[in-house]
This record gives structure tokens, sequence and C-alpha cells, in this order.
């Protein structure tokens, strides 16, 4: 036998209480997952990427390879001008854990710059392709105008042809 609706209802209600909530980082990251994301939100998500990287690929090179990076300060200098793709040579990795971070470090640098030309360039593209959707409106609509001017004009000459047939 099923319980009645009312109960049935606040069954289900109670499960559903009892699911947690998903925390905020849950919550922004399945919006960005839903949503195709704004060049703003691709930015911020690219710098925030880029800082985690920087501060902790430093702080990974002044823990594996502590003779080069006598300092955090140093390690972070090298992941800077590593992940934008500068690379000054001052300081090199030598222990092969310090250049397996900076691999990772070099492919998040190339990630990044492709990233932005690629914002970039979709900005271009919508705003040209947005230039080129009123243009073509614009020329739609005169092409609209001139037409139904062409019609009025054949509807009134059909108009006096049937006047001129109906005569006796």
């Amino acid at each position: 036998m099923t319980p009645p609706p009312r109960k049935r209802l606040s069954a289900a209600g109670a499960r559903i209480r009892d699911v947690p909530r998903p925390n905020p980082i849950e919550r922004r990251m399945s919006k960005f997952l839903r949503q195709p994301p704004s060049i703003r939100i691709a930015a911020s998500v690219i710098v925030t990427a880029t800082v985690i990287i920087v501060v902790g690929g430093g702080a990974l090179m002044r823990i594996l390879d502590h003779k080069e990076y006598g300092s955090i300060w140093l390690g972070m200098w090298w992941a800077r001008q590593t992940v934008t793709t500068v690379g000054y040579g001052d300081v090199t990795p030598k222990d092969v854990s310090g250049r397996l971070v900076a691999a990772l470090i070099m492919l998040e640098g190339i990630a990044f710059v492709a990233i932005v030309t690629a914002a970039i360039t979709s900005t271009f593209v919508a705003r040209a392709q947005e230039q080129r959707n009123q243009a073509v409106s614009t020329a739609e609509r005169k092409l609209g105008e001139q037409l139904d001017s062409r019609f009025a004009e054949l509807a009134q000459r059909l108009d006096q042809l049937e006047t001129l047939l109906r005569r006796p």
C-alpha cells in the first residue's frame, strides 16, 4: 500500500533537505561549465591560474632546487618570466625535479598566450560579425522598402487596369 500523497511529498522533501548544498566553488564551476564563458570570466580564470602557477612554481622551485633558488622570491621571479615566455636565463633549474616543474610552467605559459590570443581574436571576429550583420540588415531593410513601394505601385496599376476593364 502506498502512503498518502502528503506523506510522500514530505518524505521527498526530507531527502532533498538531507542532500548537502554545493560549496561556492562547485556552484561557480558548474555555472562556468553550463554557460559559455564571457571574456571577463575567461580572463579571470586565466589570471587566477597564472598567479597560482607562478606562486606554486616559485615555491616548488625553492623546495626542489634550493641550491639554485635561494629564496621563494627568486623562484617566483623565474616562474613569472617562464610563464610569460620571456625567459631571461639569469636563473635556470639544474635538478631534474626543477626541470619537470619548469616544463609544466612552460606549458601553462604557452596555453596562457594562446588563450589570450584567442580571446582577443574572438572579440575582433564578433565585432566584425556584428558590423556585417548591421550592414546586411540595413541593405535588407532598403530592399524591403523598395519592394514594398514597387508592389504598391503594381497594385495601383492593377486597380487602374481593373477599372478600365469594368467600363462598358
